[in-house]
C-alpha cells in the first residue's frame, strides 16, 4: 500500500487529528511567513538606506545631473511596472485592501511574489533617483505576499484575516513598532476585526518583531524626544497643528485620488500617459532637489531626525518642497510608499509653526505638525500617534498628540472626504464590466 494511502488510513482511524494536523499547518504558515517577512523587512530597509546613501554621493558630485537621471528613472519605473508588473504601481497598502475585501485577487498576480520582489526593486530604483518614496507601503505588500505564498505551500485556507496579519507584521518590522503594526490592522486593514483575527495579528507582530530585534537591535526609528508641553501651550498649538496639518493633509489625498480615479477628460487623458505623467513627475522632483539644496531627495528621513532630536533646524522651505516632491512622486503611480515622506512633511510644517511659538519646545511642535499632517493624509489617528510614540519614545507627548490627531482628522474630512487608502483600493478592484477598465498607453 503506498505512503499516501497508510497516512489517509491512519488519519481516519483517529478522531480529531485531520483538525489538529490543519490547526498546526495553520500555525506554521504564519510563523514562517512572519519570520521570513521580518527578514525581507530588514533586507528592505538596508537596501534602501544604501540606495539613499549612493544617491547623496552622486548628486553632491554632479548637482544637476538628477534633472536628466531622475525623470528618465521615473518614466522608467512606470513603464516596467506598467509592462509587467501592474500591481506593484504605487503604495502597496490599497492592493493589500483590495485583496482583503475581495479574495478572488490573491489568486491574481495583485499579491503574487514576482509581483512583490518587482516591488522591492522598483522602490530601491526610485529612492536611487532621489525620488520622495518610503518604503513602509511596499514592505505591507510584500508581508502579505509572503504571508499568502506561505499559506499556499502549506494548502492553508488563504483568509482576510492572513492578508491582515502580513500587513500589520509589515508596518511592525518597518519601523519597529509592534503596537503600531496592530493597531494599523484594526485601524484600517481590518473592516470587520474579529478575535480570531486579533490572535493571527498579534502573533505574526510579535514574531516579525523579534526576528528585527534579533537582526537589527532594539532602535529607535526617529531618535528619542524629550520635550513635553504644559496645558497651556497644549491648548494653544494642538489646535492649529490639527487643522493646518488636516487641511494640508486632506488637500494630498485629494490630488492623488483624483489623478487615481477622477472620471474628469483631462483626468482620464492624463491616466492614458502614464509613462509621460511619470517623466513630468520626475522632472518636477528633480528640479525641486536640485533648487532646495538636495534637502527633498529620498524619505526626508535624516532631516527628521535632526529635528526631533533638536539637533538642527531645516530651511523654512523644506516642508513645502517636500510636499511638492512627496506629491509628484504619488501622482507619479510609481512604486514607493508616503509614510515616511508624509512624516518628513509634517516635520517641516511643524517648524513652520513653532517659529510662531518661539517660547515653547521646538522639537515638540514639529512632532505635533508630523502627526497632524500624516492624519490629514491617511485618516487613521490611532495608528499615527501610535507610531511617533514608538518611533520617537515621546510617551510624554501622548494627550497632544491624540488632541492633535482627533482635530486633524476632523479637518481633512472637511476637505477630502474619502479615505486615502480605500479609494485607492478601488483601482485595484476587479472590473464589474469588460468595458470598466481604461486604456493605458505609453
Amino acid at each position: 500500500m503506498p505512503l499516501a494511502d497508510h497516512l489517509r488510513t491512519f488519519q481516519k482511524s483517529v478522531p480529531g487529528i485531520d483538525q489538529s494536523l490543519d490547526m498546526a499547518r495553520r500555525r506554521a504558515a504564519t510563523v514562517i511567513g512572519a519570520i521570513l517577512l521580518g527578514l525581507v523587512a530588514i533586507l528592505f530597509a538596508w537596501m534602501g538606506d544604501l540606495a539613499q546613501k549612493i544617491f547623496s554621493q552622486f548628486q553632491a558630485e554632479h548637482r544637476f545631473a538628477p534633472l536628466v537621471l531622475t525623470p528618465l528613472v521615473f518614466a522608467a519605473t512606470v513603464a516596467i511596472a506598467h509592462r509587467w508588473a501592474p500591481g506593484a504601481r504605487g503604495s502597496g497598502i490599497p492592493q493589500v485592501m483590495a485583496a482583503g475585501q475581495d479574495l478572488e485577487l490573491t489568486r491574481s498576480r495583485l499579491l503574487a511574489l514576482p509581483t512583490a520582489v518587482t516591488k522591492l526593486l522598483l522602490t530601491t530604483v526610485m529612492l536611487l533617483a532621489g525620488a520622495s518614496v518610503g518604503r513602509e507601503g511596499p514592505t505591507v505588500q510584500v508581508a502579505a505576499s509572503i504571508m499568502v505564498t506561505c499559506h499556499r505551500i502549506l494548502r492553508v485556507p488563504i483568509s482576510a484575516g492572513v492578508l491582515i496579519a502580513g500587513g500589520a507584521a509589515g508596518v511592525a518590522a518597518a519601523f519597529n513598532t509592534p503596537l503600531a503594526g496592530v493597531v494599523f490592522a484594526i485601524e484600517e486593514l481590518a473592516a470587520a476585526f474579529e478575535q480570531k483575527v486579533a490572535v493571527l495579528v498579534m502573533g505574526a507582530v510579535v514574531i516579525s518583531g523579534l526576528v528585527s530585534l534579533a537582526v537589527a537591535g532594539d532602535y529607535v526609528y526617529f531618535g528619542t524626544m524629550r520635550e513635553t508641553l504644559g496645558v497651556v501651550p497644549v491648548l494653544l498649538v494642538t489646535p492649529v497643528a490639527g487643522i493646518a496639518g488636516g487641511v494640508l493633509g486632506g488637500l494630498f489625498s485629494r490630488t492623488l485620488l483624483a489623478f487615481a480615479r477622477s472620471a474628469h477628460p483631462t483626468f482620464l487623458a492624463v491616466r492614458r500617459r502614464p509613462v509621460l505623467l511619470a517623466l513630468a513627475c520626475g522632472f518636477v522632483v528633480s528640479v525641486v532637489g536640485v533648487v532646495s539644496g538636495g534637502s527633498t531627495w529620498g524619505t526626508g528621513y535624516e532631516t527628521t531626525r535632526h529635528m526631533i532630536e533638536g539637533h538642527g533646524t531645516a530651511s523654512p522651505w523644506f516642508g513645502p518642497a517636500k510636499f511638492l516632491a512627496t506629491a509628484a512622486t504619488a501622482v507619479s503611480g510609481a512604486p514607493g510608499g508616503i509614510f515616511a515622506p508624509s512624516l518628513s512633511v509634517g516635520a517641516g510644517l511643524g517648524q513652520l509653526l513653532a517659529y510662531g511659538f518661539p517660547d515653547y519646545p521646538m522639537p515638540a511642535i514639529v512632532l505635533l505638525g508630523m502627526v497632524g499632517y500624516f492624519v490629514g493624509v491617511v485618516r487613521a489617528p490611532l495608528t499615527a500617534v501610535i507610531i511617533l510614540m514608538e518611533t520617537t519614545a515621546s510617551r510624554g507627548m501622548i494627550v497632544p498628540l491624540f488632541l492633535t490627531a482627533i482635530i486633524a482628522d476632523g479637518a481633512s474630512t472637511l476637505v477630502c472626504k474619502e479615505k486615502l487608502y480605500h479609494g485607492l483600493s478601488k483601482g485595484f478592484a476587479r472590473p464589474k464590466h469588460p468595458d470598466d477598465a481604461e486604456p493605458v498607453h505609453s
